[in-house]
Parts: C-alpha cells; structure tokens; sequence
C-alpha cells in the first residue's frame, strides 16, 4: 500500500492535529501557529478524519473537508493529510501507531485543545495515547478549569510540563503533557455548522 505523506527527516518533531475540521477555520489555523511557537515544533500536520467515532452525524464529504483545508492553511510548516483514510484507522490510538511504525525516527507530539482534554476520557485506549506521545494541550474559550480537572489531568498531573517549560514537551519522554494558554479565538466547527456557514471560513 503506498501511502502519501509530507516530507520528514530523522529527528524532525511533528505536532499532529487530528479531528473532523466539518469546517475547518481560522481557530485550525491560530492554534496551530501557536504551536509551532510555544512547542518548538518543526511541522504540524492537519489529520483529516474520515468520521469522528464520537459524533452520532456524519461530517461532510472526506474530499470537501480536504479541499477546505487546503485553501485555508497557507503556512510553509503545516501540512494537510488524509492519513487516516489511506490507511484506514478510525481511533487516535492506531494512527499513532501506523504512523509511528512508517517514521520511526521522528518525534510526534499530539496536539488538542481544551476543550478535548476535558472528555478524552471518553476517547478509545486514550490511557494509550497518552503513554504514547506528549500531549501539547492548547486552552480555548470556557474549557479552561474543567480542562484541568479533568480524570486524564487528574491522573497524570505528575508528568505535566509548566507552560513556562513548554519547549521541552517536544523531546519529554511519555507520558508528558503540557498546558499552555494562547490568545485566543471563539471560533469553533460546531458554531459554524450551526450558523450554516460553510463558505468563506478565513473569518467570523
């Protein structure tokens, strides 16, 4: 099976920013920007997925959801990929594990924002994502405290890395995680779906 995906070299330390992006928007765009910085990353990768197990509804067309994308990203570091769908994994937990078997010699680190740490409890082996790579956890609005409360933060709160640290998330051996608050945007997929709007996505 030939599987597409960007250019890597050994030692390179890539931030994965996985989800549904039903739409992408310019919030995709700012946290990954921060991440690059705040991280000390030298790639993120956008990991369209081809559903989100969580979801009860369908998102839009794989094909349109990458086009979008890719007329919104115009940055030389983040790259946009179907990975998941060319090699058909559905839960977080495998992709780490195809991806890290095809590039083993380069560094990921999972990226999210809040408001996901505050249920990935509820994400499938998310114990396993978390013993697998850093985890570089982005606040957004309103998600902030139960973020942190949250069962994963609670039971892992001896390996997180203080923001000020936040550069050494990038090589911390897992389980390794790190909060950092970003300025940030209150645009979000489900708002916009919501409004109906899947045009011009660049602002709100």
């Amino acid at each position: 099976m030939r599987v597409r995906l960007p250019m890597t070299r050994p030692g390179m330390v890539i931030g994965l920013l996985g989800g549904s992006f039903d739409p992408p928007h310019a919030g995709h765009v700012h946290i990954s920007r921060e991440a690059l910085r705040r991280f000390g990353l030298d790639r993120v990768w956008w990991l369209v997925s081809p559903g989100n197990p969580l979801k009860a509804r369908g998102p839009q067309p794989l094909e349109r959801r990458m086009a979008a994308c890719r007329a919104l990203v115009d940055h030389p570091r983040i790259h946009v990929s179907d990975f998941e769908a060319q090699v058909g994994t559905r839960y977080t937990a495998e992709t780490l594990a195809v991806l890290q078997k095809m590039r083993p010699h380069v560094h990921f680190v999972w990226l999210m924002g809040a408001d996901n740490l505050a249920q990935f409890e509820h994400w499938q082996d998310w114990r396993q994502i978390m013993e697998t790579v850093p985890i570089g956890v982005l606040a957004r609005p309103g998600q902030r405290i139960s973020a942190r409360m949250s069962k994963p933060a609670r039971i892992y709160r001896t390996v997180r890395i203080p923001a000020r640290q936040s550069r050494a998330l990038r090589m911390a051996a897992p389980p390794a995680w790190c909060f950092v608050n970003v300025p940030m945007s209150a645009l979000s997929s489900t708002a916009l779906r919501a409004r109906g709007d899947w045009g011009d996505l660049s602002e709100s």
